[in-house]
């Protein structure tokens, strides 16, 4: 599973992201969000950004949002979303939407009121969360007994005796699970990535 423009007004909380324009490439996918602050972001962006153009510490005109379509087009990024408000972007143009059309490119609009930080905790949690379901294998049920091993895991370090004591359970089973939940099995290496990524996504999806 993978996150894509037309997922991010669906996130919890991110119902007043709008899409303005650039619907035919709503299936781009979102590695990661990234707010332009600077009037050029090419440099710092690597392909496959939802970039955030706030116009806080620099005043964006109608030529200067074209730009950064233009820009974001060139350096392949999966989406635009320019924030909105009297403050100081005060609307989209309706030019800038009818570009996004003609470039293929998502943009987004996006009020002030609502808060960056719940939109980037969002989308990150979204991402990671993608990122773990793409890894793990397991069955809905296995998905569902690997929270609590991780718990598990996480409260005991890693040690399996204890781990078997708080679950009460033998430690050939909690080896078991282990196995399953990193996919490898007694004549496999281990795979330590898939795990750090299962670990890294339970935690930041813990209430």
């Amino acid at each position: 599973m993978t996150l894509r423009c037309r997922d991010v007004p669906l996130l919890p909380g991110l119902e007043a992201i709008r899409l303005r324009g650039g619907e035919s490439a709503t299936d781009n996918a979102v590695r990661w969000p990234y707010v332009a602050e600077n009037r050029s972001f090419k440099s710092w962006v690597k392909g496959g950004e939802l970039v955030f153009v706030t116009g806080i510490s620099r005043h964006r005109s109608p030529q200067n949002l074209a730009e950064c379509l233009y820009e974001g087009k060139e350096c392949n990024v999966s989406g635009l979303v320019v924030l909105t408000g009297d403050a100081y972007i005060g609307q989209l143009p309706n030019t800038l939407c009818r570009l996004a059309d003609e470039l293929a490119i998502p943009l987004f609009e996006q009020p002030y009121s609502l808060p960056m930080v719940e939109v980037t905790e969002a989308i990150g949690r979204a991402i990671v969360w993608s990122e773990h379901t793409s890894v793990d294998q397991l069955d809905h049920d296995a998905l569902v007994n690997s929270a609590e091993l991780l718990d598990a895991w996480i409260a005991c370090r890693g040690n399996q005796s204890a781990m078997a004591d708080a679950l009460g359970c033998h430690r050939n089973t909690v080896r078991n699970r282990m196995n399953q939940l990193t996919g490898s099995s007694p004549d496999q290496p281990k795979q330590t990535d898939p795990f750090k990524t299962l670990l890294l996504a339970h935690l930041l999806l813990k209430p």
